[in-house]
């Protein structure tokens, strides 16, 4: 898919991190770029800052996502590239020792339910949605395709750690969407892809640095190669990359550097 300049974008979690990158990519590139956020000063100010627009919403909220592709295809037209990466959880393992109780206690169904909302059913959402209004507009070339959605899962999805029995599996089934999803999208040239991030340097990583050197270093030294935690533009960059390449279609991409996460 050729990427023209003034096509539409929609990145959700572009006020920060992986989203954050990803809209300034493609912005670069030429798109228009609405992002979506819940941070609200953050994400204003990157609106502002890569010539697109701030809405806010909530994932977890449907009318709060179907009004924000409303505005964001009232500000700059039906997007033909969406990049999904916001996203919300809890976490905990399934069986945890109560000290004070002296006894075990179970997960609460309603904390997975929470991150099964905040990533798999959020992923879905705004997968469906926008697959809906591609379907909708004219082809962009020869092949008939009209768009291509972008989902974050994670290393977590294959190489999930203890107390990431939330996270792993919904980032599992994140990954679970794409080939099937890609499937029901084929007579409507709607492609679906997911990437599966490693350790990245996003805002949240970065403030170990100085509250934990060590344990920065052990992360990157944990890295086969480059022995460093990923950056957020190496992300970004295979997110163009997908959107660009129309015969990458129904895959999930590891970008980890060949680290393969263990047990703890």
């Amino acid at each position: 898919m050729k990427l023209t300049k003034g096509m539409a974008a929609v990145v959700t979690g572009g006020a920060s991190g992986l989203g954050r990158a990803s809209a300034a990519a493609l912005a670069q590139a030429g798109l228009k770029v609405a992002i979506f956020d819940i941070n609200e000063e953050a994400g204003e100010e990157h609106a502002g800052a890569i010539g697109g627009s701030f809405h806010r919403v909530d994932i977890t909220d449907e009318a709060s996502v179907e009004a924000g592709f409303e505005a964001a295809r009232a500000a700059h037209g039906q997007e033909r590239v969406t990049v999904h990466c916001a996203m919300t959880s809890k976490r905990g393992k399934t069986l945890g020792w109560d000290k004070e109780k002296g006894g075990y206690t179970r997960l609460p169904t309603e904390d997975y339910a929470f991150g099964a909302e905040g990533i798999l059913v959020a992923s879905y959402r705004t997968a469906s949605i926008s697959a809906l209004g591609m379907a909708n507009s004219e082809p962009l070339n020869e092949d008939g395709e009209r768009g291509a959605i972008m989902l974050t899962a994670s290393v977590a999805a294959q190489d999930g750690q203890i107390g990431q029995v939330i996270y792993g599996s919904c980032k599992a089934g994140v990954n679970g969407l794409v080939l099937p999803m890609a499937r029901d999208l084929m007579d409507v040239g709607v492609r679906v892809n997911s990437v599966m991030p490693g350790i990245f340097a996003t805002p949240l990583m970065l403030g170990m640095k100085d509250r934990n050197p060590q344990m920065w270093d052990q992360l990157n030294a944990s890295v086969p190669f480059p022995k460093r935690l990923g950056e957020p533009e190496e992300f970004a960059s295979l997110i163009l990359e997908i959107a660009r390449n129309s015969y990458i279609n129904g895959h999930q991409f590891r970008l980890d550097g060949a680290i393969r996460m263990p047990p703890r």
